[in-house]
């Protein structure tokens, strides 16, 4: 999966940009506020219909205007080329999305067709976030390698939602709450499931990369699947009535699923340095998409920005060539160039862009 050409307007900076990449390792150069991670926003946005960097879609539009679009052409595996688009009105509620000319029947399935990894500061929020992000990041894998799990989570959520509901109101309707409390052990359970079958395919992938990037010690990534695991997750929804009833919320169930990341027994956080953080989340990252490749032979495309920042010149190669390695189409930013001028095996191969002012041009 990559991008053959991507064309913006009126997106933050980036007024009138017509950018074609290369299928490789496509690398972004300028100053700070000259649209570098603009462009990689508008990516992640035609994956997700989202930004990383605003809650609200309309700040995306450039001050002068009232719309923004973003169109994209993309290559699939099978060779075939296909548009993306995506436009928002200042006035307007509503995000126009077109895939291969159609709107989408939702987000899910454009995402499945574009699966996008961002490695950027927020990423850091797997180590030092709460569990939520880290429920992210596994549903995020899972989602791409399992066509069902989508049905099976989205199940969960309603019942929960529901039992929710019930709980907030103070009813306890012993009928209704069985009723819940029976489709979200079925389908918690099936998420559960899923989500350990995903971490045990991806720990190896992940140690070998983890091993190649640094020289981290007694790594561990452990599991905690939200309830006790010495009981089934209805018994445990309904010893758990009265406190949840008190609280308002269901305290056990796969919502509160976490992945501990330790080294001999500590949290991550608390013993590495920033550098190394970066390492271990950027191995993460590249787990996924190794596993994902693996499985579907789809490639994702890694979008990251400010590759140099955090590591040093030795760790900043190694990266590097890990980066190649992954076949996938990669958008890398940097204010630095001599930063990325490492010992690339195909130097021919890689497209260079000097970014400045919103506009991206070719660097000879």
């Amino acid at each position: 999966m990559s991008i053959q050409r991507l064309r913006l307007k009126n997106f933050r900076n980036l007024q009138d940009v017509d950018f074609h990449p290369t299928p490789g390792l496509n690398f972004l150069i300028g100053k700070n506020g000259s649209g570098k991670t603009s462009l990689l926003e508008a990516i992640y946005l035609l994956s997700l219909v989202r930004s990383f960097r605003s809650k609200k879609l309309k700040n995306l539009i450039n001050h002068s205007t009232s719309s923004f679009t973003v169109f994209a052409n993309f290559v699939d595996t099978e060779g075939q080329v296909y548009p993306l688009g995506v436009q928002r009105q200042e006035f307007s509620d509503e995000t126009e999305i077109l895939l291969r000319g159609q709107r989408p029947g939702s987000i899910a399935e454009l995402t499945a067709q574009l699966p996008v990894q961002l490695i950027n500061p927020d990423a850091f929020r797997l180590l030092e976030g709460g569990p939520k992000d880290r429920r992210q990041f596994i549903d995020w894998g899972v989602f791409h390698v399992e066509p069902s799990f989508i049905f099976v989570w989205q199940r969960f959520q309603r019942a929960l939602k529901q039992r929710n509901s019930l709980l907030r109101r103070g009813r306890m309707d012993p009928l209704q709450l069985q009723l819940w409390e029976k489709e979200i052990a079925l389908y918690g359970e099936e998420v559960t499931t899923y989500r350990e079958g995903y971490l045990e395919e991806l720990r190896p992938i992940f140690a070998h990369l983890l091993a190649r990037l640094s020289d981290i010690q007694d790594f561990r990534l452990s599991f905690q699947r939200g309830w006790d695991k010495n009981l089934p997750l209805l018994d445990n929804l309904r010893a758990g009535r009265e406190k949840d009833l008190d609280q308002g919320f269901t305290q056990s169930g796969p919502q509160r699923a976490d992945l501990r990341v330790t080294i001999e027994g500590r949290a991550a956080i608390e013993v590495l340095s920033r550098g190394q953080q970066k390492l271990v989340v950027s191995a993460l990252k590249l787990a996924q998409g190794e596993l994902l490749a693996k499985k579907t032979g789809k490639r994702c495309i890694y979008l990251i920005d400010d590759l140099p920042a955090e590591l040093d010149e030795e760790h900043r190669q190694v990266f590097c060539k890990v980066l190649e390695e992954q076949a996938s189409q990669v958008f890398i930013t940097s204010v630095d160039e001599a930063a990325l001028k490492v010992d690339w095996k195909e130097p021919e191969q890689n497209l260079w862009f000097h970014v400045e002012q919103g506009q991206i041009r070719p660097l000879s």
